[in-house]
């Protein structure tokens, strides 16, 4: 069975204020009329102060139920209006208006208290209490179009290659339409709070934490990583989470990925694998570095023929020169007073 899709109705109702003002002229007249009511009835005039006092009664009631047709928009939110079980409009612009006094704010908020009160006087009424409900007076029923921040904590995922990590993202949204939001999802707070589970991680299992060298990679792996790419796999995860909430009237601003590390079960065996892959680097550039420093001294020495040495003093001139460059320790020299040979 397929969803009804209501397309939204702005409404541009009349002002409050006119009609606030014609209520309480109502009210005045009203009781007005039944004071004047009585009065005739103690002179004996039955007629006319019978039906004055019944029109001043129609009239309390009547300006009482037009009370429940003043609703205020407060800035950046909006309201939605059924009127018997029906759509009636959307009214999105601040202000203070009049509508119908029979149509109904929904709600989802307001709906939830609701459910919540039901379900706590249940309880109570089980446990011999006439205590327990909640009251749902003063919730607002107004859908804000405010942006809203849903952070969900962390979650642990498997990267593309297993690694289990732990991974947390702030996604800024907001409501775009209030029609749809409301009527096409039945919360659509707890419905974009689980979108965006899923989303962060659907995308977070597509690529690797890091890749520590190009042997672990292959052809289906892409060269975007969660901690060198943050920002570009924010995107994307934007991209998928706002096709999921599109037809719930939502608008996602913007994700960002606020927290990534590795499982607490693997951190510490990642640490000493960044760390071993850290030093291999840093042996690699200086080694390359030393050879090219020992390759100038002896073609210097060779040029300028301030010494001429064979290949064997060449080679281990070439190696005592190694291990002084490549050494982690301040090598300590020793003087040879003598011949070299």
């Amino acid at each position: 069975m397929m969803l009804q899709r209501i397309e939204e109705k702005v409404l541009r109702p009349m002002s409050g204020f006119v009609m606030l003002f014609v209520i309480i002229i109502g009210f005045i007249l009203s009781t007005f009329g039944f004071v004047l009511s009585v009065i005739w009835l103690a002179d004996r005039d039955g007629t006319g102060g019978g039906v004055l006092m019944a029109a001043s009664i129609i009239g309390w009631i009547v300006f009482s139920i037009l009370c429940a047709g003043l609703k205020v928009v407060r800035p950046n939110e909006a309201r939605v209006f059924t009127l018997f079980g029906a759509y009636y409009g959307t009214v999105n612009k601040s202000g203070f208006y009049f509508v119908n006094p029979f149509c109904i704010s929904f709600s989802p908020e307001a709906n939830a208290a609701k459910a919540e009160a039901e379900q706590r006087t249940k309880d109570a009424m089980k446990q011999g209490k006439l205590e327990g409900g909640v009251s749902t007076f003063g919730i607002s029923r107004a859908i804000s179009l405010k942006l809203n921040a849903c952070d969900n904590g962390l979650q642990k995922v498997n990267d593309v290659l297993g690694n289990p990590i732990m991974i947390g993202a702030v996604v800024i949204w907001r409501v775009e339409n209030p029609t749809q939001a409301v009527f096409a999802i039945e919360n659509y707070k707890e419905f974009i709070s689980i979108q965006s589970d899923s989303a962060v991680r659907n995308v977070a299992r597509l690529y690797p934490y890091d890749v520590f060298n190009e042997e672990e990679t292959d052809e289906s792996l892409t060269e975007k990583t969660l901690r060198g790419s943050s920002q570009e796999i924010a995107e994307t995860m934007k991209t998928e989470l706002q096709q999921r909430v599109e037809n719930a009237g939502l608008v996602i601003e913007e994700v960002r990925i606020t927290h990534l590390a590795y499982a607490e079960e693997i951190a510490a065996a990642m640490l000493q694998r960044q760390q071993a892959a850290a030093i291999i680097a840093a042996k690699q550039k200086i080694v390359d570095g030393a050879v090219g420093m020992v390759k100038m001294a002896v073609d210097k020495l060779g040029e300028d023929e301030v010494i001429v040495l064979d290949e064997e003093r060449k080679a281990q001139m070439v190696s005592n020169l190694l291990v002084v460059l490549c050494g982690s320790r301040d090598a300590q020299p020793i003087v040879n007073s003598g011949s070299i040979f």
